[in-house]
C-alpha cells in the first residue's frame, strides 16, 4: 500500500513537472529564462489556480530552492490567487515554486510550477577611456585596444560590452561586443589605420536590469599610436673629454607616419638613480646626443624612448640598457690613509694601510710612499696597486710624517699625510666609549657611541673622528690585519658601522679623535690621531664550535687538579661567560656541578673519595649557549700526600727497633744462646783415662776426661764386634749395677751414631747421649777371681754422636810424639783386619778392639772390684 503510493506522487511530480503546459497553476510574472531581480529592493509574485482545479487558495504553498517561505511573506488574494514578497539578496539565485496539493491523503495528484531567479545589479557608467595601437613593423597596427574603468561593483549577471570606433569624415562605425560580467578592456579591429584622420571612440555596457554609455572620445589618430623604442642605440667613448660619453641611435618608424622626439636617462652601473637628460634637449628630430658632466672613468648605462613631437601620441617603452666608459683623467681625491702601530720590546711595528682615492679616475698603477723620520732621515718607495699595506719599523723616540700619492696613466693624485709622534707625545683620546648592536632587518648593524673630546693645546684643533675595526686572529696577535675604518665629522659623537661584520668573529673596536694643527718651522699641515679606546666586540655571538678538551695533572687521595685549554678565539663565537664542570662517579651519572669565572683555566675538586673512579666534563658558555668537551676519566689515590713515607718510615724504624732489641736480647742470652746451640762434649783426648795404663805417658797439654771402665774377656775365641756380644755383662756388683756402659762388641757397631743405649739387669730405661755421653770403658783381662798382669788396658770406644778426635783421624801423629803408640789402642771399625773385628760390624761405627800381643796374656780370673774405676760423663763439649 504505502510502496503504490509513493510511486503515485513520484509520477505526479514528474507529470507536473516544472514549467509543464498541464499544471493546474501558473505564477505572474513568467519568462522562458531567468529572471533578473536587482539586489535591494522588492519582489513580488502571484499564483494563480487554474480554472476547474479542485485546489483552493489554502492549499497553495511557495518554496524558494526547496526551502519553504514564511507563512508572513505569503498573502492570500482571493479564492484561487495567493502571492508572495521577498526581498532580494546577492545570493537569491534559484528556482521560486508554487504548489497545490491537498493536506489530507489523496489520490488527486499535486500541481507544481516554477520560476527562475537571478539577483544582479544594473551596469555603472564606463570611465576613463583610452585607446592604444602599437607598431607592428614599420606601420601602427589596426587593432584598436580600448581600455576603461568598470566600476568596483559586479553586475553578478550576464552583461553586454559594445566599443564603437566611428570615422566622421567618412561616417563609418566600427564595433565590438561581447558579454562578460565584469571587463575592462576590448580590441576594435579597424582593417587599416587611419592615419591623421579623426576618430570618435565610446564603449556601452548593458543587461536585464539597465544599460550605460561612456563619454565619446574624439581626437586625432596619432594620439592612439605608441611607436616602438629607438633602435641601434649606442654609447660611444669621448677619449680627449674623460666627463662625456656618446649616444647615438636610429628612428623606428618613419617621419611621414610620426614625427619623434626623444628621451634620454643614464645612471652608474653600481647606482639605482636614474638621471633624466631634460626632453627640451632632446625635442628635435635628432639621432645623437652627448651626455656631459659625467665623472671619468665611470661605467654608465643609458636607455632611450620617443614620442610623437607634440606629445599627442603615447610613449614608446625604454630601450634596452646600453653600457660605455668615459675615459681616464688624473685622479681628484687623495688615497685614505690610516696606520696600525704594534708595540715590540724596543721599536714599534707601524703598518700603514690605505685605501685607493675615491675619485681614482683611472685605473690605479702605483702608489708613491714618503716616510720622512727625525733627524733628517727620509725614505720613498714605490708600491704597486695591488698591495695596499706597508710595514716600517719606528723607534719609540722618534716621530715620522707619512705622505701617499695614487698615479694612473694620467697623472698623480693628491697626497695624504699622517704624522705618527713620538710615544711620550701621544695626544688625548675620547672617554666613554661603548657599542651596541641594533637588529635592523635585514642584517644587525653595530652602533658605537663616546663622548666628544676637547683639543687641550693652543693651535689644536679637533678634525674628525676615526672608526676602526680590526678582526682578531686565532693567535691573539696581529699577524694577518683584516681592518676597516670610516671617518666621522668631530661634531657627530654616535654612528654606525658600515663595515662587512662577520657573525661570530670578535673585532676590536677603536675610536681615534683626529687633530689638525700647523707647523710654523714646514709650513705643513700635521693630522695626528690621538690615543685610542679599544673595546672587543661581536655583530652576533653563537654557541662555541666545540667545548675544552680537560686533563688531571694532579690525582691525589681526595682531591684532583682539573686543567683545560683555551678555545681559540675564531671557535669562541662570542664572549665566554663561564666555565661549568660536571663530574661524577665512573658511570653514575649523577653529576655534581662547579661554575668557575671565563679567565679560569684550572680547578681543584676536593672531598673526592680515594681510590674510587670519576669521569669529568668541562662546559663553556656564551650568551647564546653551551656546549659540552670530551668525557675524562680519572683515578683517585689510595694514600695522600705523605701517608706512604709515614708507613716506610714506620716499618723502618720497627724493624731497627726490632733488630736492636734482638741483638741485645742475644748479647745478654749468650750463655744460654751457646749451650742450646753448641752444647759442650767431651774430648776423648783429653780423658784421665790414660792415666790407667802404667805404660802409656800422660801428657800434660790432654785435657782430662773421665771414661767408664767394662771388663772385657781378651781370651774370647770370638771377635768384639759380633751381634752376641753386643750387650756384654759388665756389672758384677751392686755398684757396676747403677752404670750403664755399652758393650766393647757389637752395641756400638749397631747402634745409631747419635745415641747411645746401655743395658740393665734391672729393667732400667736407656739414657740418651744427650744427658749423658759415655765414650768408653776399660777393664783388665782374666778370668773371675784372677789377678790381671800388668799389661796395657783394654779400650772400647762407646757410642757417640760426637766426630773423631784428630788422635783418632791421624793416627799418625801420635807416633811422632813420642811413647807408645796410641793407635795400638784405638782404631776405626773399617781399619781393622778381618779377625779383629766380625764380620758384622758396622764399618761406620768407631769402636776400640783388643790389639793380639805377641806373646799371649796369662788367662787370669774375674778381676777385683777395685780394678773397675768410674768417670763421671760430660756433655755439652764444644771443640775448639
Amino acid at each position: 500500500m504505502d510502496t503504490s503510493h509513493h510511486l503515485l506522487l513520484l509520477w505526479m511530480f514528474l507529470h507536473y513537472a516544472v514549467g509543464s503546459n498541464s499544471s493546474c497553476v501558473k505564477i505572474i510574472p513568467d519568462a522562458n529564462d531567468n529572471i533578473s531581480l536587482e539586489v535591494g529592493k522588492i519582489f513580488t509574485a502571484t499564483c494563480h489556480l487554474v480554472g476547474g482545479s479542485v485546489y483552493t487558495s489554502d492549499d497553495i504553498e511557495w518554496s524558494l530552492e526547496n526551502i519553504s517561505i514564511a507563512k508572513q511573506s505569503i498573502r492570500k488574494l482571493n479564492e484561487t490567487s495567493v502571492s508572495v514578497t521577498i526581498d532580494v539578496t546577492s545570493d537569491m539565485n534559484g528556482w521560486l515554486r508554487c504548489k497545490a496539493a491537498k493536506k489530507t491523503l489523496s489520490y488527486v495528484p499535486p500541481c507544481i510550477y516554477g520560476i527562475s531567479l537571478r539577483a544582479g545589479y544594473p551596469p555603472l557608467k564606463p570611465d576613463k577611456l583610452s585607446c592604444i595601437a602599437v607598431q607592428e613593423d614599420k606601420d601602427i597596427s589596426p587593432y584598436l585596444n580600448c581600455s576603461w574603468d568598470p566600476g568596483s561593483r559586479n553586475p553578478l549577471i550576464k552583461t553586454t560590452y559594445t566599443v564603437y570606433v566611428q570615422i566622421p569624415v567618412s561616417n563609418m562605425t566600427y564595433k565590438a561586443d561581447f558579454e562578460q560580467q565584469l571587463a575592462s578592456s576590448h580590441s576594435v579591429y579597424l582593417y587599416t589605420f587611419p592615419i591623421h584622420m579623426a576618430l570618435t571612440v565610446w564603449v556601452e555596457v548593458k543587461n536585464a536590469l539597465g544599460s550605460e554609455r561612456s563619454d565619446k572620445l574624439l581626437t586625432d589618430s596619432s594620439s592612439f599610436a605608441k611607436p616602438n623604442p629607438p633602435l641601434n642605440v649606442k654609447v660611444l667613448t669621448e677619449v680627449n673629454i674623460p666627463n662625456c660619453l656618446m649616444v647615438t641611435w636610429k628612428h623606428p618608424i618613419d617621419r611621414t607616419i610620426l614625427k619623434l622626439s626623444y628621451a634620454i636617462r643614464y645612471r652608474k652601473a653600481a647606482s639605482n638613480v636614474w638621471i633624466k637628460v631634460p626632453e627640451s634637449f632632446t625635442k628635435d628630430y635628432i639621432t645623437s646626443f652627448r651626455l656631459q658632466s659625467l665623472e671619468p672613468y665611470t661605467q654608465y648605462e643609458v636607455q632611450m624612448r620617443c614620442i610623437e613631437e607634440n606629445h599627442s601620441s603615447h610613449w614608446s617603452d625604454w630601450s634596452t640598457s646600453v653600457t660605455g666608459s668615459t675615459a681616464e683623467a688624473k685622479p681628484a681625491s687623495a688615497p685614505d690613509l690610516w696606520r696600525i702601530i704594534q708595540p715590540t720590546s724596543n721599536n714599534r711595528n707601524v703598518t700603514l694601510i690605505w685605501k685607493p682615492p675615491v675619485k681614482a679616475n683611472g685605473q690605479i698603477l702605483l702608489y708613491y710612499l714618503n716616510i720622512s723620520q727625525d733627524e733628517g732621515e727620509f725614505k720613498r718607495d714605490e708600491i704597486k696597486a695591488d698591495k695596499l699595506s706597508y710595514s716600517v719599523e719606528l723607534p719609540t723616540g722618534k716621530s715620522a710624517n707619512i705622505e701617499i700619492t695614487a698615479a694612473n696613466s694620467v697623472g698623480v693624485s693628491p697626497k695624504a699625510t699622517l704624522f705618527i709622534p713620538r710615544t711620550d707625545r701621544e695626544l688625548a683620546g675620547v672617554e666613554n666609549m661603548s657599542w651596541s648592536v641594533r637588529n635592523e632587518k635585514p642584517e644587525l648593524e653595530m652602533q658605537v657611541e663616546w663622548t666628544a673630546v676637547l683639543p687641550t693645546y693652543p693651535g689644536l684643533h679637533l678634525s674628525e673622528y676615526l672608526l676602526e675595526w680590526v678582526k682578531i686572529p686565532q693567535d691573539g696577535h696581529q699577524t694577518e690585519l683584516q681592518a676597516g675604518w670610516q671617518r666621522v665629522p668631530y661634531n657627530v659623537t654616535k654612528t654606525t658601522i658600515n663595515g662587512d661584520l662577520k657573525k661570530f668573529k670578535r673585532y676590536n673596536i677603536s675610536v681615534y679623535p683626529v687633530y689638525k694643527y700647523h707647523v710654523r718651522q714646514t709650513l705643513q699641515t700635521h693630522f695626528q690621531a690621538g690615543i685610542p679606546v679599544t673595546r672587543p666586540a661581536y655583530i652576533q655571538q653563537g654557541t662555541p664550535e666545540y667545548g675544552p678538551n680537560v686533563t688531571v695533572t694532579k690525582s691525589k687521595k681526595n682531591s684532583a687538579e682539573l686543567t683545560w685549554e683555551e678555545i681559540p678565539l675564531d671557535s669562541q663565537h662570542g664572549f665566554i661567560t663561564d666555565y661549568i664542570i660536571f663530574y661524577a662517579v665512573g658511570n653514575t651519572r649523577q653529576w655534581k656541578t662547579v661554575k668557575v669565572e671565563p679567565n679560569v683555566r684550572s680547578y681543584v675538586l676536593t672531598d673526592l673519595a680515594s681510590e674510587t673512579d670519576y669521569v669529568v666534563n668541562v662546559w663553556v658558555s656564551t650568551v647564546a649557549g653551551s656546549i659540552p668537551g670530551m668525557d675524562y676519566h680519572f683515578k683517585t689515590m689510595k694514600y695522600g700526600d705523605g701517608e706512604v713515607e709515614v708507613i716506610v718510615v714506620v716499618v723502618c724504624l720497627s724493624f731497627l727497633f726490632l733488630t736492636v732489641f734482638i741483638i741485645m736480647f742475644c748479647l745478654r742470652k749468650r750463655e744460654v744462646i751457646k749451650k742450646l746451640l753448641w752444647p759442650q762434649v767431651p774430648d776423648p783426648s783429653d780423658s784421665s783415662i790414660a792415666h790407667w795404663s802404667p805404660d802409656f805417658p800422660i801428657k800434660a797439654d790432654m785435657p782430662k776426661e773421665d771414661v767408664s771402665v767394662v771388663e772385657v774377656d781378651v781370651f774370647d775365641g770370638k771377635s768384639l764386634c759380633e751381634e752376641d756380644k753386643a750387650v756384654l755383662p759388665l756389672k758384677k756388683d751392686k755398684y757396676l749395677s747403677e752404670e750403664h756402659s755399652s758393650g766393647i762388641g757389637g752395641s756400638s757397631c749397631m747402634s745409631s751414631p747419635r745415641h747411645s743405649v746401655s743395658d740393665s739387669d734391672e729393667g732400667d730405661s736407656g739414657q740418651t747421649t744427650a744427658s749423658t755421653v759415655q765414650y768408653s770403658s776399660v777393664v783388665a783381662s782374666g778370668y773371675k777371681g784372677q789377678t790381671p798382669n800388668h799389661q796395657p788396658p783394654v779400650f772400647a770406644r762407646s757410642e757417640s754422636t760426637q766426630p773423631l778426635l784428630d788422635c783418632e783421624e791421624h793416627p799418625d801423629h801420635l807416633n811422632d810424639s813420642g811413647g807408645h803408640s796410641r793407635n795400638s789402642y784405638f782404631r776405626r771399625g773399617r781399619e781393622l783386619e778381618q779377625g779383629v773385628l766380625g764380620q758384622d760390624c758396622d764399618g761406620g761405627s768407631l769402636t776400640f778392639c783388643p790389639v793380639q800381643e805377641e806373646e799371649t796374656s796369662p788367662v787370669v780370673e774375674d778381676p777385683p772390684a777395685s780394678a773397675l774405676s768410674y768417670m763421671p760423663q760430660q756433655s755439652g763439649y764444644r771443640p775448639q
